[in-house]
């Protein structure tokens, strides 16, 4: 169901019943990991998380690694506030 590079490819799945009796799969709550980042960058104005991806892992979509190892949820945070410094993780 999810892409193998995805966040939520490793979290479990778990089975609920709906209001019409159907039993249907969902993934359990992913909580955000504590991630280590051994470089970090400077914020320039027009950003993006999955430009910042891909200037650094060659994969948009990995932008969510980004937004791990600052804590945030949402990955436009990251890039919202010109000359913040935000940590950047190794490629695995």
């Amino acid at each position: 169901m999810f892409d193998p590079t995805s966040r939520y490819a490793p979290v479990a799945d778990y089975n609920v019943t709906d209001a019409q009796g159907r039993t249907v799969t969902i993934k359990k709550i992913r909580f955000i990991p504590q991630v280590d980042a051994q470089i970090s960058r400077r914020i320039e104005q027009p950003a993006r998380p999955d430009l910042l991806a891909f200037e650094y892992y060659r994969a948009p979509e990995q932008f969510w690694r980004i937004a791990d190892a600052n804590s945030v949820m949402d990955p436009t945070e990251l890039v919202a506030e010109p000359g913040k410094l935000v940590k950047i993780p190794p490629r695995d």
